[in-house]
């Protein structure tokens, strides 16, 4: 029914208890066709709720919930997961069902698929290395792992040969939302704890995101070849997280190894083979269409968007129609981790596709859809969605009434950047982990633009347009840009280690804040007597009692424990006949307070001046 609402517009009321589905980043708009509305009366209602938006705006779940309690309706967010199963869904493609549609006939044993986590310079590179036998640690800036990259790798357990995917994350914190990602899309993680240095706020992290995604885990106990190696140490420590070793009880493997001296390699794969019989029932369909994740992507200047998928279940072919996140295309070629093509990739494969039109993001799911025409709307309409949940978590709240007043004082400040990678993870998480620095309310951080790939003249034009920074990561400009960018007065920056980049950019966002300043007391003098000048007005024969006065500087009076006066400057300072600068603690002299006269016997005069506070 139509009630009036705030400021007597009228919009379509709930009983409160009718639910409203709305998805990520909707706008007013799609709201309003949802209640029957004219999305002006929204605007309306929404702005005497303190909030400014237009109708095509798209806003945040916090804002819907609040017009949703004032027009009496329950506003549910549609989850990214839900959001993906009502797409597909229209293009009549059900994942759910096709599972639950599957005999056990038609499942056959998968590899496992393993990610190797860990604290930093504990050694999961080149506990991989040691296991593929391949050196990729020595062109790594700062000794970290910069991409994400998936090998397979073939073992014999118990006279049969079989394989085991490894999914290789990078190790810094600020990857975090990375590391949580691999997770998602392992069956079993690794954990690598240096022997000589114990358990460590990365290894605590790292076991977090497996343990909440209730993966199994295996430690590996790195470096026992140093003398000063304690594997009994790292076992007592993990306890503490509720990982028991087997010896001690509890039902975790831990395998002592030497990454360097490749020592003990096999004990940890067979652990791993052990972990994944015991404790999980690795089988998939290879007879379907394949479905998957994207653990990589990077734009390849001679094969165009390159992107490593694992394929989860189904079989890829080359010639198939595939969905990637917002990219879609025909598999061109597949390459498997040593460059060898491949007609086809089964469950728990990674493998390198060419022929996307654009470069997914590390973590997006991948399917094969019937047709090209399939493919490209349902990409189509992933990117519109992506756009809309990007623009709603960029928006900045500010109340109404504090509007006016923060933008005449010059209080909201925004520092607008543009990032650009060689790979599509390193960007998301590079811009993940800059989203989550906060250093004041009164400085916003924007990022406008992300990409791969070298940077172009459209972005220095779009940093030119939003006075934006451009941050590249293990990228250059592409020819002629740097010239363009240096006449156009854009600040580029370029960065081979991730915490560089982050270290910089809360730098910078410190230098935005307008200055704070604090009071620093100079010194205190009690007036003994009051001389009266025909020349200077009243002058203050006083002691100096504390610190010390300095003439110029500014001044209060207090009288009996109550102020009389502040803001009054120190005119003049006079020990006998001189004129002086300043006086110490101890000493005797006499104060002009310039025009003020106000001034008795046993007065104090403080002194003192305001200091810039240095940012924490």
């Amino acid at each position: 029914m139509q009630a009036p609402s705030l400021g007597g517009v009228s919009v379509p009321r709930g009983d409160g208890k009718t639910t409203v589905r709305v998805r990520r980043g909707s706008s007013l708009t799609d709201f309003a066709d949802q209640i029957n509305a004219n999305p002006a009366s929204l605007v309306t209602v929404l702005f005497h709720l303190g909030e400014m938006a237009t109708a095509t705006q798209s806003l945040d779940e916090e804002t819907f919930k609040v017009l949703g309690a004032e027009l009496g309706y329950v506003i549910e967010v549609v989850s990214p997961e839900d959001e993906e199963r009502e797409l597909l869904g229209s293009f009549n493609i059900d994942l759910d069902a096709e599972l639950e549609g599957e005999d056990d006939d038609e499942l056959f044993a998968r590899p496992p698929v393993v990610t190797v986590m860990g604290h930093v310079d504990h050694g999961k590179t080149k506990l991989l290395d040691a296991i593929r036998s391949e050196e990729v640690a020595e062109g790594e800036a700062g000794g970290i792992t910069q991409h994400i990259g998936a090998y397979q790798v073939a073992t014999t357990h118990e006279g049969e040969k079989r394989a085991i995917t490894f999914i290789d994350t990078p190790g810094h914190e600020a990857f975090t939302a990375m590391r949580a990602r691999g997770a998602r899309v392992t069956d079993i993680a690794i954990l690598v704890v240096a022997a000589d240095d114990g358990v460590m706020p990365q290894t605590i992290e790292a076991l977090n995101h497996a343990q909440a995604a209730n993966v199994p885990i295996v430690v590996a106990v790195n470096k026992v070849d140093k003398p000063d190696a304690n594997p009994a140490k790292i076992r007592q420590q993990l306890t503490e997280y509720n990982l028991v070793a087997e010896e001690y009880g509890g039902d975790t493997m831990f395998v002592d190894v030497s990454a360097k001296q490749g020592t003990n390699i096999d004990g940890l794969l067979e652990a791993v083979l052990l972990t994944a019989d015991a404790a999980l029932d690795l089988r998939a369909n290879p007879d379907k269409d394949a479905r998957g994740v994207a653990i990589e992507a990077h734009l390849d200047k001679g094969r165009g968007p390159v992107a490593t998928v694992l394929v989860q279940s189904g079989t890829l072919h080359v010639g198939d129609s595939i969905v990637a996140g917002n990219g879609y295309g025909r598999v061109r070629a597949m390459l498997d981790e040593h460059g060898n093509n491949l007609d086809e990739a089964g469950p728990s494969r990674p493998v390198m596709v060419l022929g996307l039109t654009s470069v997914p993001g590390a973590g997006d799911t991948f399917l094969v859809a019937p047709d090209d025409r399939t493919a490209r709307q349902i990409a189509e309409r992933r990117e519109a969605a992506t756009r809309a949940a990007n623009l709603s978590k960029r928006r900045k709240r500010i109340s109404f009434e504090d509007l006016n007043e923060a933008i005449a004082a010059g209080k909201v400040d925004t520092l607008n950047l543009i990032l650009k990678g060689d790979v599509s993870g390193s960007v998301e998480a590079l811009e993940d982990a800059l989203l989550k620095i906060e250093v004041s309310d009164d400085v916003d951080l924007r990022i406008i633009h992300r990409g791969v790939g070298a940077i172009t003249q459209n972005d220095v034009n779009l940093a030119t347009v939003d006075h934006a920074v451009i941050i590249g990561f293990n990228v250059r400009p592409a020819e002629r840009v740097a010239e363009m960018a240096d006449r156009e007065g854009v600040d580029m920056r370029f960065y081979s280690v991730i915490y560089q980049a982050i270290d910089d950019v809360e730098a910078a966002l410190k230098g935005m804040l307008k200055p704070e300043y604090e009071e620093v007391q100079l010194g205190t003098a009690e007036v003994r007597e009051v001389f009266k000048s025909s020349k200077f007005g009243n002058v203050a024969g006083s002691l100096v009692r504390s610190g010390e006065i300095r003439r110029g500087t500014r001044a209060r009076i207090v009288r009996d424990g109550n102020l009389i006066a502040e803001g009054i400057e120190i005119t003049g300072l006079r020990r006998f006949k001189d004129d002086v600068v300043e006086v110490r603690e101890g000493f005797e002299c006499g104060i002009n307070l310039g025009n003020f006269n106000n001034i008795e016997v046993d007065d104090v005069i403080e002194t003192f001046e305001m200091r810039e506070k240095p940012r924490a």
